[in-house]
């Protein structure tokens, strides 16, 4: 990896936050190809391509919003751009990114990671977490602002013949919804599964 290469990474701009207010199943897809950073105070920098997503909305009965606006839900309610990290079984953190305009309550997991910079075990949304060390204090951090120890920028797009629809996994609500979004043929994708459908 060329210094030149990482020095692209570090300094990339984020995508801004008017991506996000939008269609949460849109941005669902077209997150795919992109690259998560985390930086640290001291410097340290890694980096994932973003393989593999989850759409979730209020109108979804699989979505923490679903019932309304709890302790835990709350973020979700926020700005577009927004991080929103739970913890799950007792020991998973998931990173999720509120989608659509204020109050509408919608958001994407990022599922997998390629991994790009300083990044290994990222196939699946508690690995990538616990490689980069991803926890509730990384709750509500405005990915699009440069500053942010979360960012997400802009890296290839990916055609619609290559992008896999399918069903979510890990939930026990609305198991049909083709909202899961993945590179086809990536290795680093968590799972493939069947019920799949074009975009």
């Amino acid at each position: 990896m060329t210094k030149d290469f990482i020095s692209e990474i570090i300094d990339k701009s984020p995508l801004p936050q008017g991506f996000y207010n939008r269609d949460t199943l849109t941005v669902a897809k077209e997150l795919l190809g992109c690259i998560l950073v985390k930086r640290t105070p001291d410097g340290f920098v890694q980096a994932g391509k973003i393989v593999e997503t989850e759409a979730y909305t209020a109108c979804d009965p699989a979505c923490h919003a679903f019932k309304g606006r709890t302790k835990r839900s709350s973020t979700l309610f926020k700005e577009p751009g927004l991080s929103y990290v739970y913890f799950t079984y007792g020991m998973y953190h998931c990173m999720n990114v509120v989608t659509e305009p204020f109050d509408t309550a919608a958001a994407v997991l990022i599922r997998a990671l390629e991994p790009v910079l300083n990044v290994d075990n990222t196939n699946g949304p508690g690995k990538l977490c616990r490689e980069l060390n991803i926890t509730r204090e990384h709750n509500e951090l405005p990915v699009y602002d440069k500053n942010s120890i979360i960012t997400v920028c802009a890296g290839d797009s990916v055609s619609e013949e290559n992008i896999v629809r399918t069903t979510r996994i890990g939930i026990s609500s609305a198991k049909d919804y083709l909202w899961r979004f993945y590179i086809k043929d990536n290795k680093w994708v968590s799972k493939k599964i069947k019920n799949v459908a074009k975009t």
